[in-house]
């Protein structure tokens, strides 16, 4: 069976065109979904049923893994059957009859205007590092990007004369997103005052570099966040998805429309983007509790 995993890793880079994360999500799963199926003596596709598939979800529930990652699972084993019947390995997929667990979905964390400034505010400096965070910072507050579209964001997908940038997202697609008029000064700044120093010959693609002219790593930024939050002073937990959702929060509470901001945040289903319909209602009832003389 594991020959098969290496083969749908394979389809998933190259037919889907999954992102690493993902693909290295899938696999882990897959693997210890293998491991269950080998002792429990099932040795290629046509041995697995239902209820295997079942029992197996049912020992993840006893291990106290969590329903999102339960349901990631499944839809893990859900695509590889599928792939083997597509390749002809199986003849059906035993995993099209399971239910997926339920999930509470979380409202997302996002940051009010005033941290939102005091966190610019942070990178105030006139130092190399300070105007290359405080770009970065206000690209992804303007565009919503998640954070390894921001890190591999090349120069060529940026126009900061018409105010757009072109990016890649998952599923290997590519959107266009506006860029804010401040954003837009700050990431000149930048590529002017900074990055020219660096790579004036522009040998690397990439927007944003390190102190020693390499690529941005999604791990350098994340501590770009931290060090950056704690110099602010922001008491909440602070990730780069953090920005991403006050984006979208923002947008809507001024009056955006869903669909809109589904497009710019690169969402496949309307339904993702309208989470954060919660987020503004529960904002407008926590204000109504707060200030109406009878609330």
């Amino acid at each position: 069976m594991n020959d098969y995993l290496d083969l749908f890793i394979a389809y998933l880079t190259v037919e889907k065109g999954l992102s690493s994360n993902t693909r290295s999500a899938y696999s882990l799963d897959l693997v210890r979904y293998l491991d269950f199926l080998e002792k429990s003596g099932r040795q290629k596709p046509s041995d697995i049923g239902p209820a295997d598939i079942a029992a197996f979800m049912a020992t993840l529930q006893k291990l106290n893994i969590g329903p999102r990652s339960r349901a990631r699972c499944l839809s893990a084993i859900r695509m590889f059957h599928k792939f083997l019947m597509i390749e002809n390995y199986a003849d059906c997929n035993p995993a099209t009859i399971i239910e997926a667990p339920r999930t509470l979905h979380k409202l997302p964390h996002f940051l009010d205007g005033r941290e939102v400034d005091a966190l610019f505010a942070a990178c105030l400096g006139e130092l190399a590092e300070d105007l290359r965070d405080r770009a970065m910072l206000e690209l992804l507050y303007a565009t919503g990007l998640r954070v390894s579209e921001l890190v591999n964001l090349k120069l060529r997908e940026v126009n900061l004369d018409s105010g757009y940038l072109m990016t890649v997202g998952k599923g290997n697609k590519e959107r266009l997103v506006p860029i804010g008029e401040s954003a837009r000064e700050m990431v000149a700044t930048y590529l002017n005052s900074v990055r020219q120093k660096i790579d004036p010959l522009r040998q690397n693609s990439y927007i944003f570099l390190s102190r020693l002219g390499g690529s941005m790593s999604r791990q350098a930024f994340w501590n770009i966040i931290k060090k950056r939050v704690k110099m602010a002073a922001i008491s909440k937990n602070v990730s780069p998805h953090t920005l991403r959702h006050s984006f979208a929060t923002h947008l809507l509470e001024n009056g955006a429309d869903l669909r809109s901001v589904q497009i710019m945040l690169g969402h496949a289903d309307l339904a993702s983007t309208q989470i954060y319909t919660h987020v503004t209602r529960e904002r407008l009832k926590r204000l109504h509790q707060q200030i109406h003389p009878r609330g």
